[in-house]
């Protein structure tokens, strides 16, 4: 599989939020507007990429040789939990009203469902070193690409006549669903 396919088919065919309905939470959550969503899509990029820069080759080179394979989950784990950790300093000094706007979605990246589901898909697609950085930057983008979506959105909902029975987190998921119905034109883009 080509890298251009492999990063087409994590941004848009099978995007992480709209396809695979994974970290759901901080796409809710942090879609408030455009300031925030990229903020909270580039940290996760930043962390996706790095996470998966650092656990292919623990898993190919330490643990599958020594057959410590079952310990796949808790390492991956610690390496995300210990990046975003780096993330949250690095966010504290630098950009201190982004890290305040974040708030408790930035110490959830450590169990964002997404990040951890790149680190064993790369794995068990059996992507080299390579197509796993494409992949995992893939679903990053995706995943930014969705937050920016919503957050667009969510700037029109503010000004629209909601029935009151679909205010606040209902139409966000009426929203999200049709995104999703939209994302799945993306199916016959690439043939894998």
């Amino acid at each position: 599989m080509t890298l251009f396919k492999i990063f087409i088919s994590a941004l848009l065919i099978d995007n992480v939020v709209l396809m695979r309905f994974l970290a759901l939470c901080p796409f809710i959550g942090m879609s408030t507007d455009e300031d925030k969503s990229i903020g909270m899509g580039l940290a996760v990029t930043f962390v996706t990429v790095l996470a998966t820069c650092v656990t292919w080759p623990i898993y190919k080179f330490v643990l599958e040789p020594l057959g410590l394979v079952f310990l796949q989950i808790l390492v991956f784990i610690l390496v995300i939990a210990a990046l975003v950790q780096l993330v949250e300093f690095y966010l504290k000094k630098t950009a201190p009203g982004l890290y305040s706007a974040m708030g408790i979605y930035l110490a959830l990246i450590t169990t964002n469902c997404a990040i951890l589901a790149v680190t064993f898909d790369v794995i068990s697609n059996g992507y080299t070193f390579i197509e796993s950085l494409v992949y995992a930057l893939g679903v990053a983008l995706g995943f930014l690409l969705s937050l920016l979506l919503l957050a667009g959105i969510r700037g029109r909902i503010r000004t629209s006549a909601i029935p009151p029975f679909l205010k606040g987190t209902p139409i966000l998921f009426v929203t999200a669903a049709l995104l999703s119905i939209a994302f799945m034109g993306f199916k016959g883009l690439v043939r894998l």
